[in-house]
């Protein structure tokens, strides 16, 4: 296996042919914690993965993502995993190919997703103290210097504000413990019943989240690589 550090981000290629591409938009801008993850990733399914840089605000961030799936593209169709605002990230980029008519990801995976940049959820406020390590001030704080001025209901910035019809299989991972929990639970709701397929998993808390993360959300994506790929 190799890895390759891109202007671009960073580029983990299997030592045998690859089943594929997955697009894994990490946590935060600054990124820094997500090599070990597209490592296992990519041990678990056989694809390449790519960890795209991106920058701190939007709409440029989700600039940064689009152009990355673009360049994903040449090698196949691809599959997406995004943490926090990296899977609001991928979860925009779902509905915006769906809006263009495009081609979709194979899949996506979204693990504690930030998906409603609003800050209204409920468990914002009663997760609050219930995991030490989830600091929700630092996430209003994040969200404010993301957002800007731009419309929190904005669906490439809120993905849950979204029409969620015709989208690809989705799988939500998060904690119990999550003060973001209510964003997945939104989110599954409404793509269930959209139509979407949709795989929610709810651990008990972020400990437990992180044992199982990677390989939840690589038999996912397993699921939705054709045979012959997984045979190459």
């Amino acid at each position: 296996m190799t890895v390759e550090d891109t202007e671009a981000g960073t580029v983990i290629q299997p030592s045998t042919e690859s089943n594929g591409v997955i697009l894994y938009v990490h946590g935060a801008p600054e990124g820094g914690h997500e090599r070990a993850t597209a490592l296992r990733l990519a041990e678990l399914t056989g694809a390449s993965v790519v960890c795209p840089s991106y920058r701190s605000m939007f709409p440029v961030a989700f600039e940064d993502v689009r152009a990355a799936y673009r360049r994903c593209k040449p090698a196949g169709r691809v599959s997406l995993v995004g943490e926090r605002m990296g899977a609001g990230l991928a979860a925009a980029l779902l509905v915006y190919l769906r809006d263009l008519g495009a081609s979709l990801p194979r899949c996506a995976v979204l693990v504690s997703g930030l998906l409603d940049l609003t800050m209204r959820a409920n468990s914002l406020m009663l997760n609050a103290r219930a995991e030490p390590t989830l600091d929700v001030t630092q996430i209003k704080q994040l969200v404010s210097d993301y957002a800007g001025a731009a419309t929190l209901t904005n669906p490439l910035l809120s993905p849950l504000y979204a029409n969620l019809h015709g989208l690809a299989p989705v799988q939500l991972l998060v904690a119990g413990t999550d003060p973001l929990l209510d964003d997945s639970l939104g989110f599954a709701a409404r793509a269930a019943r959209s139509g979407v397929e949709v795989d929610l998993r709810v651990s008990r808390d972020a400990a437990a989240l992180a044992a199982t993360m990677v390989e939840a959300a690589a038999s996912f994506i397993r699921q939705y690589t054709p045979a012959a790929a997984l045979a190459a």
